[in-house]
């Protein structure tokens, strides 16, 4: 039954192995719960309602994906996508939130449409072997950067850009802790270290007065103020075609990168394919779709979806298992809120680490290769993007190997690409 639903193989993992796998997914990414809902809330949304919404969708995406893609990914209202809703469609552009949740309805249409025709996948297979090896590690540079600056270690400097926090108080001492402590479970091969580092880094926390507890039960609010509320309007002007393209490019490569990473990373990928990636895309699709119609930004898969499969996550039972944590977390917010930053950040330093072994696969002896590996990696943690990553990286690619005479190495379908990467500068 677990293999007909889950594609469960019991040579690859067991039962036990799935489930902490799920619960160290969710941990690690359950910080949606309150970003989401602050972020989209300064649009006058309603915040209550928001995070029922964010609970909601987060938990029945990742459970589709466990039952229909039947891997070990995991789905939630975007970060950078939200923000991009929030502050951009609505605080500079003076749209509605209305009119921001009919664009990503028509981006979720859009990409039913790219899925059902193959497009998505055909994307993926265009990318030279160079540059998806270089995604999972830029990918891996990119988690441990965001992992170390939610926990302070790593802060803004007006002069230098970033700096160093101070390691002796607070989040960023609890930050370092964990990181030590969950370092030491690996070294010694214990089974959850992942899981288990959260869990002692956040007890840890008390009496450093950075993990608060308030409360443990809660009622979740009704999502009636947000549900199906569409503005159609401005769906033909240019701004409306200009947003939806920015959701959707965004959304399309931030899905390739962090599918590639993960799977790559979990050694599902085999002589360059990836199992069952049109139901993947389809899940993702379906999920945005849906998602407006409840009422929150563009839903996607999460790169922190690679904590679970290093902890050995290997089916869709790891996807299922975070689902249905979102769905306690439901009545039981106060209790999965009170896990900080500096607790989960760890886990994303070291699963950071652990997803740069593929960049042993760039040939580093041929620039033409190395080069746009090396734009790829750099450019994620320092754009703050995973699809501009890609993007520098793939456009390298192309310019690099024309401009040096290796024609034959650029096919005519990256030259189609990166055409299409161009016109997001363009717009």
């Amino acid at each position: 039954m677990l293999k007909k639903v889950f594609g469960y193989d019991p040579r690859e993992t067991n039962t036990r192995t799935e489930i902490m796998a799920g619960v160290t997914t969710f941990l690690t990414m359950a910080y949606i719960l309150a970003v989401n809902p602050n972020i989209l809330g300064e649009t006058g949304m309603d915040k209550g309602a928001l995070f029922t919404t964010t609970v909601v969708m987060s938990a029945l995406a990742t459970i589709f994906m466990g039952v229909y893609a039947k891997l070990p990914l995991a789905l939630a209202p975007g970060m950078g996508l939200n923000a991009f809703f929030a502050y951009t469609v609505c605080m500079v552009m003076g749209y509605s939130w209305q009119f921001a949740l009919t664009a990503v309805f028509l981006e979720g249409l859009v990409f039913i449409l790219l899925t059902v025709t193959n497009l998505r996948e055909k994307i993926v297979y265009v990318l030279p072997n160079t540059l998806k090896n270089s995604i999972s590690a830029g990918i891996g540079l990119y988690i441990a950067f965001i992992g170390l600056k939610s926990a302070g270690i790593i802060v803004n400097n007006d002069a230098t850009l970033v700096a160093l926090g101070s390691l002796t108080s607070g989040s960023a001492l609890l930050g370092v802790i964990g990181i030590v402590i969950t370092s030491v479970l690996l070294v010694k091969n214990i089974k959850g270290a992942l899981l288990f580092g959260i869990l002692v880094t956040t007890i840890i926390g008390i009496p450093l007065g950075v993990t608060k507890f308030d409360g443990v039960f809660s009622i979740p609010p009704s999502i009636e103020p947000i549900f199906c509320k569409f503005e159609w309007s401005h769906i033909f002007t240019k701004d409306m075609l200009v947003i939806v393209f920015t959701f959707l490019f965004v959304d399309l490569f931030d899905c390739i990168g962090t599918v590639i990473g993960v799977t790559t990373r979990a050694g599902m990928v085999k002589d360059g394919k990836i199992p069952r990636l049109k139901e993947v895309f389809m899940v993702d699709s379906v999920a945005t779709t849906a998602g407006a119609v409840m009422g929150t930004s563009t839903v996607a898969v999460y790169v922190e979806s690679a904590a679970g499969v290093n902890e050995g996550g290997r089916s869709g039972l790891t996807a299922f298992v975070t689902g249905c944590c979102f769905l306690v977390a439901l009545f039981f917010a106060p209790l999965f809120l009170a896990i900080p930053a500096a607790a989960t950040a760890p886990v994303l330093v070291l699963v950071g680490l652990m997803m740069m072994s593929s960049v042993l696969k760039v040939n580093f002896n041929d620039y033409s290769e190395a080069i746009p590996a090396f734009v790829c990696m750099i450019f994620m943690p320092l754009s703050y993007s995973i699809s501009d990553g890609i993007v520098l990286g793939h456009l390298s690619y192309i310019l690099i190997n024309m401009l040096s005479g290796n024609f034959k190495k650029v096919k005519i379908g990256m030259y189609i690409l990166g055409a299409f990467f161009l016109m997001k500068f363009i717009l």
